[in-house]
């Protein structure tokens, strides 16, 4: 059974990743122009892929935003400042495992999400486009980064939108597919 369990994981984990990394390639290709600063853009889908994946997958989720947060800031958007990517991996997947903790403990939240209601979605949607630009703006200027506040209102618009976005594309589509037959 504990094997069965750890593969598991081990596929959400890569389901993360591979869900993270094909909305990222979907921001860049639709909203390049968009794009606020180098990690932060206007609207920006992968932030609804973190919350989606922290609460379908919990810790899992969280492990497979971590590595692939890692890859992306030391590969692509950081590579030649790798404490900001080494520190914005650990952010990107830190805030919607925070906000999932925090939704678990006030909830009660359950692994089928059977009590997570359209308001509580909605209310955790904001609590993350707080909690990620937040924790992010906070190391910005734990470095000595100026100009933290239109930075750090570009994020929660961009992570706000996106996450609003993919929560809302899942809703509308799971109810397409789930229509019942006449």
């Amino acid at each position: 059974m504990p094997s069965t369990t750890l593969r598991l994981q081990f596929v959400q984990v890569l389901a993360t990743m591979a869900l993270f990394l094909v909305m990222l390639w979907i921001n860049d290709w639709l909203f390049r122009h968009l794009e606020f600063a180098p990690g932060i853009n206007w609207i920006y889908l992968p932030a609804g892929v973190r919350l989606l994946c922290t609460l379908l997958f919990a810790e899992a989720g969280a492990i497979g935003l971590l590595l692939v947060s890692w890859l992306v800031s030391f590969l692509f958007l950081f590579p030649h400042d790798p404490e900001r990517a080494f520190a914005g991996g650990i952010l990107a997947a830190l805030a919607p495992w925070l906000v999932w903790r925090g939704a678990s403990r006030a909830w009660g939240l359950q692994a089928s999400l059977v009590n997570l209601t359209p308001l509580r979605l909605l209310v955790l949607a904001l609590v993350y486009s707080v909690a990620s630009p937040l924790l992010h703006h906070l190391w910005f200027a734990w470095r000595g980064q100026d100009d933290l506040l239109s930075g750090f209102f570009a994020m929660f618009v961009g992570d706000l939108a996106g996450t609003l976005i993919v929560l809302y594309g899942i809703k509308g589509l799971l109810a397409v597919l789930h229509r019942p037959s006449r």
